[in-house]
Parts: C-alpha cells; sequence; structure tokens
C-alpha cells in the first residue's frame, strides 16, 4: 500500500545518535525510509519482511524478480546469511571492505527459503551512518537506488523528498558531500571474481587483491 501522508524529514547531521535509533526503529517495525549511503541515497528496509520488500518494488516501479543490494557491519555478521567457497574468499572481502564494492555472494540454505534465491549482494559500506546503523542492526539492510525503474538515480535530497516523500515513511539526508556514483557489483558465488558492473572502484584494482 502506498503512503499518502508526508514523510518525516532528518537531518542526520543535527543528532547523529537519535537519527541512527530512528532508523532502527523503522527498521523493525517494517517501514521503508530513505538515507544517504557510501554511493548514493537508498531505499533502506528489512529484507526479510516481504511486505516491505514489496513496497519498495511498488515504489520504485520495479520488476519483482529483481534483486536488492544488501549492507552488513562485518563478516561476522555476514556469514550467518551465506556459504563462503573458500578462506582465499573471505580473506577478499576482507581486503576490499569497508568500500562502494557490493559482492554477489551464495546464500545459505536459510536464507535462500526466506529471499526466494540463491545468491545476494552485500556490501560493508565505507559510511558512517551506515556503519553505525548496521552495526546496531547486526543484520542485512536493504540498499537500492532511490529512482522509478528506467530512470537515473536521484542524488539530491530536495529533490527527493519532492518525488518521493508521499510514499516513505522518512528522509534521512545530509547537508555534506556524498557520493554520486554507485557502487561497483562483483559476482562471488563461483570460484573466481566476475564484473557485474564497473563504480567507482575499478575491477582491476579489486583482481589485484584476488591473488
Amino acid at each position: 500500500m502506498i503512503k499518502t501522508k508526508s514523510a518525516e524529514i532528518i537531518n542526520i547531521d543535527d543528532n547523529f545518535d537519535e537519527a541512527v535509533q530512528k532508523a532502527k526503529k523503522l527498521y523493525l517495525a517494517g517501514s521503508v525510509f530513505i538515507y544517504p549511503t557510501d554511493t548514493i541515497y537508498g531505499f533502506g528496509a528489512n529484507p526479510f519482511n516481504g511486505e516491505t520488500v514489496k513496497r519498495i518494488t511498488e515504489i520504485k516501479q520495479r520488476d519483482e524478480n529483481k534483486r536488492y543490494i544488501h549492507l552488513i557491519d562485518s563478516i561476522e555478521s555476514l556469514i550467518k546469511y551465506v556459504d563462503m567457497k573458500s578462506e582465499k574468499h573471505l580473506d577478499f572481502l576482507l581486503a576490499i571492505w569497508p568500500n562502494p564494492v557490493s559482492v554477489v555472494l551464495k546464500l545459505n540454505s536459510k536464507t535462500s527459503a526466506i529471499f526466494g534465491t540463491e545468491t545476494a549482494a552485500f556490501r560493508i559500506p565505507n559510511n558512517r551512518f551506515c556503519q553505525k546503523l548496521t552495526g546496531e542492526l547486526k543484520m542485512p539492510l536493504i540498499s537500492t537506488s532511490v529512482n522509478r525503474s528506467g530512470q537515473a538515480p536521484m542524488i539530491e535530497y530536495t529533490l527527493i523528498e519532492d518525488e518521493f516523500s508521499t510514499e516513505v515513511d522518512t528522509i534521512f539526508y545530509t547537508g555534506k558531500k556524498t557520493f554520486i556514483e554507485a557502487s561497483t557489483i562483483i559476482d562471488l558465488s563461483e570460484n573466481e571474481p566476475q564484473l557485474l558492473r564497473e563504480g567507482k572502484i575499478k575491477f582491476k584494482d579489486l583482481l589485484e587483491k584476488f591473488k
């Protein structure tokens, strides 16, 4: 169901810790919010809440079969949800994170059954707000660009407010400079890394860390 009431607008620079706690409550309550990440602004929500995931898909007018990137606080949290192929893969992730690099990994059987897919993309973000929030949650956090499907991601929070304030519960924003480029995405569900999308971090530089 699409909201009609205008979203609460919160500047995370005014009271950082309070904003993190507010985002945590929204996540646990099954709400949808917008927040700044280490790349661009993203829709955020609990990926284990099917109705919430459906709501984001409807807001973005996106194919329901397309999957979302998930932010997570640490390798320790990550391994609760995925099947790592080798110690080499673990060492690789430790070498490249935190950074705007999202990695597709094979899910363990429990998480796969909940998500309805065998793989999912994860990232430990290089962003204080995201790190603090995911550290509080110790669970994956959806991060998907703020836009309608087929349109360019929106990076100005004033324009985001105009477009989406009646469709989400809260919009978190910052007056500080943010990145305007999406994350690099690689697939590590098999033995060797495969490039899916190149962003700020170049694939050739990532491969140097996979030796």
